[in-house]
């Protein structure tokens, strides 16, 4: 697909749209060492679902065993309609598992790649071709096809495992850190990539370490600490849930700037910028609040920003130690 496409991104309402994806009490463990302690998912069909967590967090483990490469301990998964134990073939029929160690081989061209992939799908060799020369050119491959993939750039050999991937025409698709070693370019590219998927009907499940990927493309969060699920929602409420926000009113004239000073008594005043920092939660019903109060004084802002904790605030502060398995996660909405 050409990196000048940019479909527009769509948010999907997780609770109430169809599940592609639903696990409850989902736990795996290796020795003495807990990974996933009950882990509860509820993914909505043709969304972007973001897993977030720090190295060894368990996010790869939730892959593995929801693409049906390993089996839980305990607990219970259905994945495109499929109970993940009972019927596994139909769960691997459904999906495709991009990894973030690329499946390409570099020894054969990306086009033998891709036919290579249709021969495993049991693909006639006519529909093997026609697939195969539909997706170089939508990943915008077509002029390289014909190289061996030892020589495509990270984000081609990217792109072409993605097609690959997509050779079986699933529903599901996991992507497991998808841009790890990409330059910035490159990963935009694969953002629009992502986001062409879902506005075809696909599910994306993803984890990443890169939490702008996540803002940028993820209908809803989940942050995964010590084997639980610390809290789960847009990005937007995940962001509401650490303290730091605030509204930033700036007046141009001192006897304004203190009479707004008295009308917002809890504002923390900067004089020096004649500016009024007021604790918020982001929300409209806040704003809302303080316009109306300004209003009824007779007040008005020269410049207004609203001000919430990006995703890094939430990761570092949903992260630490003091998170225990067993805990509730925060279910915002």
């Amino acid at each position: 697909m050409p990196s000048s496409v940019m479909p527009t991104p769509r948010r999907v309402d997780g609770l109430t749209a169809p599940a592609a994806i639903s696990t409850v009490g989902l736990c795996k463990s290796y020795g003495d060492k807990v990974v996933l302690d009950g882990i509860d998912l509820r993914i909505a069909v043709g969304s972007v679902f973001a897993l977030l967590g720090p190295n060894g967090a368990g996010k790869t483990t939730a892959v593995k065993i929801l693409s049906t490469l390993i089996t839980a301990d305990g607990g219970q998964a259905q994945v495109a309609g499929h109970d993940l134990a009972a019927d596994p073939q139909g769960v691997r029929a459904a999906i495709g598992v991009t990894g973030q160690f690329s499946a390409v081989d570099g020894l054969i061209t990306g086009e033998e790649n891709m036919l290579l992939m249709a021969d495993l799908h049991h693909l006639p060799r006519h529909e093997g071709r026609r697939i195969t020369a539909e997706l170089l050119e939508r990943f915008d491959l077509v002029d390289a096809a014909k190289k061996p993939a030892s020589t495509y750039s990270g984000g081609m050999k990217r792109r072409l495992d993605i097609a690959m991937t997509l050779v079986g025409n699933p529903r599901i698709i996991f992507l497991d850190e998808p841009t790890t070693g990409l330059d910035p370019r490159s990963r935009h590219n694969m953002w629009n990539i992502i986001r062409a998927l879902v506005s075809g009907g696909v599910t994306v499940f993803l984890t990443t370490q890169y939490l702008e990927e996540a803002d940028q493309l993820a209908d809803r969060i989940a942050v995964l600490s010590n084997g639980t699920i610390a809290a789960e929602g847009t990005a937007d409420e995940l962001k509401r849930l650490v303290p730091g926000g605030h509204i930033r009113l700036r007046f141009a004239d001192p006897t304004t700037y203190r009479a707004a000073t008295i009308a917002l008594n809890e504002a923390t005043p900067n004089d020096d910028g004649l500016a009024l920092h007021i604790p918020s939660d982001g929300t409209q019903r806040k704003l809302r609040a303080i316009l109306d109060r300004l209003d009824a004084a007779g007040i008005e802002a020269d410049e207004l920003t609203v001000h919430t904790p990006d995703l890094d605030d939430v990761f570092f502060a949903l992260t630490t130690n003091t998170h225990q398995p067993g805990q509730r996660k925060e279910n915002v909405r």
